[in-house]
């Protein structure tokens, strides 16, 4: 470990030590901050802001893509990191993640305005973000929220250029809630007075909250497969909207949703300004979504460390995804491979306790083989293996629990030497572990 990053990870663990001992979702303790470093927030160049449970981070990545292949110098916040904290923060001049100077520069400025008051590690992370992203050159910001969206320290901007809500399932309930319609009330807490929306599929109870609340703003609002469209057609991504027609390659992030994720960025962009007139559909543009990448989200692993381990040609997938709206998609993903090349699946899990696992699980019933439940070694605040594997037999599936990640790979291995073809494996359950597999692998998110 470099100089610098052994005092980012200092900053960082000094930093969580002012954290408040009774999390109360607000935005003065992120302001006061924010007003002592001379109100970056209010400096930026245009923002993308968005909101939602499941695939803030595909759309924004594929937001990037477009906007970077027409010449675009974008900054990009997201969260939470899998290996590095650097992953939360790209700057727009390089396109790279942040170097380890100047995260170190962002955080010692929010430490000394934070005055050892308290604030939460995202508010005082999000400071810092904005603190860089107010002083470094670019041309578009690409915001994520942390949690909800009334009071998440990102809802600090006030007019953003476009808000972009993906679809709202639970998750977070010890905040948010389990009631649908209420956490879709967080997430529209990002539309702004006229200030666009373009939203993702929802179910009924959180679509009618997003309306409401856009047409109480009077913010033009778009909704996929209302106001536009995207599908895939002979190897072609097709969008349509009102003003016309845009065809592009279609995304190599794997899954049927991505599709969706995509158009989403799409209509973002035009709702944005952006890809508005045929000529802006160039050679770079068309080719734009193939290389967008966001790691663990049904990511393909084919060498590594952590493949040399296992039984030559077994298949083997990441993904962080960690509430039932992730299930489903993820387990769809697994049927649809089930069919294409039959193998016997098998997820080795980690996930949080505030996560549902019967409802995650129980997507995967039929489908998987066995689960094999892990501890998260890099948060106090995952399940117990065994508490998790009772979960997965709850939702009908055979489940082991193991120690530690280690001994899961050698009970993985002892399953997979005991099938005729080779097997499927995908590790799963929690973001937290989707980065201990990226790190024992060595494919670090760059």
């Amino acid at each position: 470990m470099s100089k610098h990053a052994a005092l980012v990870q200092d900053a960082l663990k000094r930093l969580m030590t002012l954290h408040p001992s009774e999390i109360d979702l607000s935005l003065e303790r992120i302001e006061r901050v924010l007003a002592r470093l001379d109100n970056p927030h209010q400096k930026l160049p245009p923002v993308f802001h968005i909101a939602g449970t499941n695939g803030k981070g595909s759309t924004g990545a594929f937001i990037r893509a477009l906007l970077e292949a027409q010449g675009q110098r974008v900054h990009v916040y997201t969260s939470p990191h899998l290996v590095r904290f650097n992953e939360r923060i790209r700057l727009g001049e390089t396109g790279a993640l942040v170097s380890d100077r100047k995260l170190l520069e962002a955080l010692e400025a929010v430490e000394t305005a934070t005055d050892g008051q308290p604030i939460t590690f995202f508010e005082a992370t999000t400071a810092a973000a904005l603190w860089l992203f107010a002083r470094e050159p670019a041309d578009v910001v690409i915001l994520e929220v942390g949690l909800g969206g009334i009071l998440d320290a990102t809802n600090v901007i006030s007019s953003p250029l476009v808000s972009v809500i993906t679809p709202v399932s639970l998750d977070h309930e010890n905040f948010l809630g389990n009631d649908l319609a209420g956490i879709a009330r967080e997430k529209a807490g990002i539309i702004k007075p006229g200030r666009p929306v373009v939203c993702g599929r929802q179910q009924d109870a959180a679509m009618r909250v997003i309306e409401y609340h856009a047409a109480r703003a009077k913010a033009p609002l778009q909704v996929i497969a209302q106001d536009f469209t995207a599908f895939e057609e002979r190897g072609r991504l097709v969008y349509q909207d009102e003003g016309g027609l845009v065809e592009l390659y279609p995304p190599k992030l794997p899954g049927d949703h991505q599709i969706d994720n995509a158009g989403l960025a799409v209509a973002a962009v035009r709702a944005g300004g952006f890809l508005c007139e045929p000529q802006s559909v160039t050679p770079a543009v068309e080719k734009a979504l193939r290389t967008a990448n966001w790691p663990a989200r049904m990511q393909s692993l084919t060498d590594g460390g952590l493949i040399d381990e296992l039984p030559l040609l077994t298949d083997v997938w990441v993904d962080g995804g960690h509430n039932p709206g992730a299930g489903e998609v993820v387990a769809r993903f697994m049927a649809d491979l089930e069919e294409q090349n039959s193998r016997p699946l098998y997820l080795v899990a980690g996930m949080m306790t505030t996560k549902d696992p019967v409802g995650y699980f129980s997507q995967f019933a039929g489908l998987a083989r066995h689960v094999l439940t892990v501890p998260l070694a890099t948060t106090t605040m995952g399940r117990s293996p065994a508490e998790l594997a009772q979960f997965a037999r709850q939702a009908g599936l055979a489940a082991t629990p193991c120690a530690s990640f280690d001994e899961a790979l050698k009970e993985l291995k002892g399953h997979l030497a005991d099938t005729m073809i080779p097997g499927r494996v995908l590790f799963c359950g929690s973001l937290y572990l989707a980065g201990e597999v990226l790190e024992a692998n060595g494919t670090l998110p760059t």
